[in-house]
């Protein structure tokens, strides 16, 4: 199997198991910041005993030895895991996913004011249409039970900081960051530990719990491996996927209706990015079919 191929699969299959991610915070009656915990440290802890069992305790030190790229993803990283859980219990699931679609644009943002990389006239097409998008969705929050702005904020502020976490590591493309990732989750999860019972969903719960973990471990651990054998328009490609699948997940479990206003907006945050990045992919490859020319003279 060649390495495209294996990003290929191992991307696909990460998105796969995050797409189950908000119906189990939905299914968890609980408060947020406790399901936060638990989705933290049980799939920080999965992750981190198959770094110990992989490549032992070395490999920590590896990655904490990159410096402040690697500091600034733990921070962003840890800062967005239980953003999440948060924004989906304040707004609709759809509103949540369909935000967090909008990554590349803060990607791209980050990195002009952080790498100084020029904003491509494709990019900003791409911001424009997304940010309607997002406007449409935000517009509609006040109109339909149980979306809300305050929550579509939170999520927006979600996607900025994964996105920032992506982009302070995008020099270290050659270093696998999972041992990052576990310190980044059981991290946050001890800061929230002050500040909420953990311990009252266990008991009636502690399936859903234990099972949301699970898939969260998958999802985080294949989602640092494969984008690192892919293009990032082959990435935000596949995981838009998750902003297709997980509002209709929700919708079909437990009736969740997304509502106009959102599949609008995110309808048309999908379709720009899409666009936007199918025509980086043909780009990337147009340069690619070029290289062994370029190297033949």
């Amino acid at each position: 199997m060649n390495s495209h191929l294996k990003g290929l699969l191992i991307t696909t299959l990460g998105v796969l198991f995050i797409v189950p991610d908000s119906l189990f915070i939905r299914l968890i009656d609980a408060d947020a910041l406790a399901i936060a915990f638990w989705r933290g440290l049980i799939g920080g802890g999965l992750i981190l005993g198959f770094v110990l069992m992989r490549e032992g305790v070395g490999a920590f030190g590896q990655v904490l030895r990159a410096g402040r790229p690697t500091l600034g993803y733990i921070l962003f990283f840890g800062i967005s895991a239980p953003g999440f859980v948060l924004a989906v219990s304040l707004t609709s699931v759809a509103n949540v996913v369909f935000i967090l679609a909008a990554m590349p644009v803060f990607a791209a943002i980050f990195s002009r004011i952080w790498l100084g990389e020029p904003i491509s006239r494709r990019m900003v097409w791409t911001m424009l249409g997304v940010f309607v998008g997002l406007g449409v969705i935000l517009w509609g929050s006040h109109e339909r039970a149980g979306a809300t702005w305050q929550g579509d904020l939170v999520a927006l502020a979600v996607s900025a900081s994964f996105a920032a976490a992506l982009t302070a590591v995008r020099g270290l493309r050659t270093r696998s960051m999972l041992p990052a990732v576990p310190i980044a989750m059981i991290g946050a999860a001890l800061l929230i530990l002050p500040f909420t019972d953990v311990m009252a969903p266990v008991a009636a719960q502690w399936p859903l719990l234990l099972g949301h973990g699970v898939f969260i471990a998958f999802a985080a651990g294949l989602m640092v491996l494969g984008p690192r054998y892919l293009s990032s328009a082959e990435v935000s490609l596949l995981i838009l996927l998750e902003s297709v699948l997980a509002p209709l997940l929700v919708w079909f479990a437990i009736g969740e209706d997304p509502g106009p206003w959102a599949l609008v907006g995110g309808g048309l945050v999908i379709c720009v990015l899409l666009v936007s990045n199918l025509v980086m992919l043909v780009q990337v490859r147009r340069i690619r079919a070029t290289l062994p020319q370029t190297d033949a003279l």
